[in-house]
């Protein structure tokens, strides 16, 4: 449950902090106030997208802040986790910031987190209902929801195998029938592959086999140039016929050697350069022998292998044309030969596929069934629990039909179309609460709905903005009996403007706007004992000190206390 509420900045509320705790908390304010800021902030600490129009004129941000007790905090202790937080001895702590420029930032647990985390949260702490949510409820997706809800445990069981299986043979199905429409389509394509490969296949392209023959060409194209300039390299550093006019460079570095050695005894200092000199001359020895060995590796026909890479190369460039380069069509050769295998396997595929249809349209079917089922045996228990909640609702004639109608192609959610049908009065026609229902039994209809369905599928928290909307006198003093009976389960926190309502809370808000002349802002005050009374009067009355209004307010709150004992 939420034990505390802290707002700043929010709308027209400067700072405030709501104590909540167990029970039944009502919240009341003149129009204007601010109410709905309330439903505002724990909306946007649930994961609801921020409006930077919500920030206070004149702020930098908003800020909202809730401690949350769990009493069991195993199924929200893990979410928490992975997203860094902690929940420290049963109290978690959910923070989210709105920037007049519409930036937005949460916390979960002392740590900052994705928004979407605070969404994820929400389905495991608290179920909100505005008047969007119960205009929400004349759709038929929101009628089958309720319906599974109230199943329970064994419905959502089914139905989560149910949508494994019609997952799994819609996309076999997808597939079969993708494979069909585009078998003529898939034939071309595999003869077109054939036939390139079968050329790849023949050419055997190599990787950075270009970059070598480049080179091997260059080499080739160059050739006499090559052995020219070798030879007479080979020469200067190691002639066969050497003169004393032109001596080769190792006869130089020999002589050289030779008269430093001369000397070296009467200097120590010579040594190391005498030991210099001795392998320049061991490296010229070895550059002449590998010039050598060069000039006799060179081809003796290096114009017939040139035009032997030359072709080569005219094969690899047409190759490198078709595929955007070598690498290119190199891994053509391997992706595009994968893919063929696929291509040809098309008609074992299509057998395969017909038959795992066949398998999943039987699982599906048989699946469907028994949800239709368990379905329409909910229909009939929660028809007539609803039914015994709307009389005692101020609406004693009235009676709520559900209905669980086949339709003829399955969908994610199952065979069936679920539909709320209601009876206001004897002598009516049943009809459809989306066309039917006024907004004052729209309402009944709903609360009737969550207090029946808490019993089965019990929620921390319920938060109802104007649950009272288009209702009033006897009917708005059953609804406040009603919300304090799911009180006793559940957490309620109700924006209401009735006082028939508020005095079944047990904790009693109150907004309060406030000016100095120059800004207007809100805050929020827990009321008890006369400052109750009064703010009930003025709910009755619209004068907080009316007496009239004061006696009625009185009287609304014995019936409460009766109750409650």
């Amino acid at each position: 449950m939420i034990e505390e509420l802290g707002i700043r900045d929010l709308g027209v509320i400067a700072e405030a902090t709501l104590p909540l705790g167990p029970g039944f908390t009502a919240v009341t304010g003149e129009t204007g106030a601010g109410k709905t800021m309330v439903v505002t902030a724990l909306g946007l600490l649930l994961g609801a997208r921020a409006d930077a129009g919500t920030v206070r004129s004149g702020a930098k941000q908003a800020w909202v802040e809730g401690r949350w007790l769990l009493a069991d905090a195993e199924p929200v202790a893990e979410r928490v986790a992975d997203a860094g937080g902690e929940i420290d001895a049963g109290e978690l702590l959910l923070g989210r910031s709105v920037s007049s420029e519409g930036r937005s930032r949460a916390i979960v647990g002392g740590r900052s987190a994705p928004v979407g985390v605070l969404a994820e949260l929400a389905d495991h702490l608290v179920v909100v209902h505005g008047q969007a949510d119960q205009q929400r409820l004349r759709s038929a997706t929101a009628q089958r929801d309720a319906l599974d809800r109230f199943a329970g445990a064994d419905l959502a069981a089914v139905l989560a195998d149910y949508r494994a299986a019609f997952r799994a043979w819609r996309a076999d199905a997808d597939e079969l029938r993708t494979l069909r429409e585009h078998h003529d389509e898939r034939l071309r394509e595999a003869e077109e592959l054939r036939t390139a490969l079968d050329e790849l296949e023949e050419a055997d392209p190599q990787p950075g086999e270009d970059a070598a023959l480049q080179e091997r060409a260059d080499r080739l194209t160059n050739l006499e140039e090559l052995r020219l300039a070798a030879a007479q390299a080979r020469e200067l550093v190691s002639a066969e016929v050497a003169g004393e006019d032109t001596p080769d460079a190792i006869t130089l570095v020999e002589a050289a050697r030779r008269h430093v050695e001369r000397v070296v005894a009467h200097d120590a200092g010579l040594a190391p350069i005498a030991e210099s000199i001795a392998n320049a001359g061991f490296a010229l020895a070895d550059a002449a022998t590998e010039l050598s060995g060069y000039l006799a590796g060179l081809d003796a026909d290096g114009a017939a292998e040139l035009e032997t890479v030359q072709q080569r190369r005219a094969v690899l460039a047409g190759l490198a044309r078709r595929h955007g380069s070598l690498e290119g069509a190199v891994a053509f050769r391997t992706d595009g030969g994968l893919r063929l295998v696929e291509l040809d396997g098309d008609d074992d595929r299509i057998a395969e596929l017909e038959a795992r249809v066949a398998v999943h349209e039987a699982r599906v079917d048989e699946l469907a069934t028994r949800v239709t089922g368990l379905r329409t045996d909910a229909a009939a228990r929660l028809a007539s629990a609803v039914t015994a909640e709307l009389g005692a609702l101020a609406m004693p004639d009235a009676e709520l039909s559900v209905v669980v109608e086949p339709v003829a192609e399955a969908s994610a959610h199952g065979r069936d179309q679920v539909a709320i049908l209601l009876r206001p009065h004897q002598g009516a026609e049943p009809r459809s609460v989306s066309k039917g229902a006024s907004g004052g039994e729209l309402s009944r209809v709903m609360l009737a709905i969550e207090v029946v369905i808490a019993g089965t599928d019990p929620v921390p928290t319920f938060v109802f903005d104007e649950v009272d909307a288009g209702v009033g006198g006897a009917a708005a003093i059953e609804i406040g009996r009603r919300l304090a009976r799911l009180a006793e389960r559940s957490q309620v926190i109700v924006v209401t403007h009735l006082a028939q309502v508020a005095a079944f809370a047990g904790n009693h808000l109150s907004v309060v706007k406030g000016t100095d002349g120059r800004v207007t802002a809100s805050s929020v005050r827990q009321l008890d004992g006369v400052e109750r009374e009064a703010e009930m009067a003025r709910l009755l009355s619209g004068l907080a000190d009316s007496e009239s209004g004061l006696a009625h307010a009185r009287e609304l709150l014995e019936i409460a206390e009766r109750d409650a004992a």
